[in-house]
């Protein structure tokens, strides 16, 4: 890092790509509707390579209770079968040689609990991220100011921005959770 401006950026792109990850965790929770993103980046072992489910077939959703996978190679049906089963999603895939279905069942009131703590799990998880990246820099601004490149009013100022950063994803960060405990509890 040469300049204070430009460890401010880093460290905001840093806190946003956390909250990026979190949106990406958030959108693998079930709901009580269907959704492509439950399966699409399940990890296929095909041919012995382990691979995306979304690089390798077409996914949707023409019922709002229904995904449905069409492989691009259907000989790779069973294996997208053991791993959609594998990643204990709480759903069983149906196949019928060509395409899969996965019906999606209501939600109990405990499932949608259950599926609220892992929300939350989650998002702690994106704010000790976020406080990590903070005092990575808060520790690189101590060592430009002892090192004479700074002074301590411009370290000060830098605190101030790195605090308001870290506020202001936290409070994404929550906002998101507080949105996702509504979706999975509205029945």
């Amino acid at each position: 890092m040469e300049t204070v401006a430009e460890l401010l950026q880093d460290t905001s792109d840093k806190m946003s790509n956390t909250v990026k990850v979190l949106k990406d965790n958030f959108s693998g929770l079930r709901t009580g509707k269907a959704s492509p993103a439950l399966v699409d980046g399940l990890q296929v072992i095909y041919y012995g390579v382990p691979t995306r489910l979304r690089d390798m077939a077409n996914i949707s959703t023409p019922e709002p209770r229904l995904i449905t996978i069409s492989p691009f190679d259907p000989t790779a049906l069973p294996d997208i079968v053991k791993a959609i089963l594998a990643a204990n999603l709480g759903v069983t895939p149906q196949s019928d040689g060509r395409l899969i279905r996965i019906p999606i069942p209501e939600l109990s009131e405990e499932r949608r609990k259950e599926i609220v703590k892992v929300a939350k799990r989650i998002s702690e998880e994106a704010r000790v991220a976020v406080r990590n990246v903070r005092r990575d820099a808060n520790d690189i601004i101590k060592k430009l100011q002892k090192d004479s490149k700074i002074t301590e009013d411009e370290r000060e100022v830098a605190f101030a921005d790195i605090q308001k950063a870290t506020d202001s994803h936290i409070s994404t960060i929550d906002s998101e959770l507080k949105h996702k405990e509504s979706e999975v509890m509205a029945v």
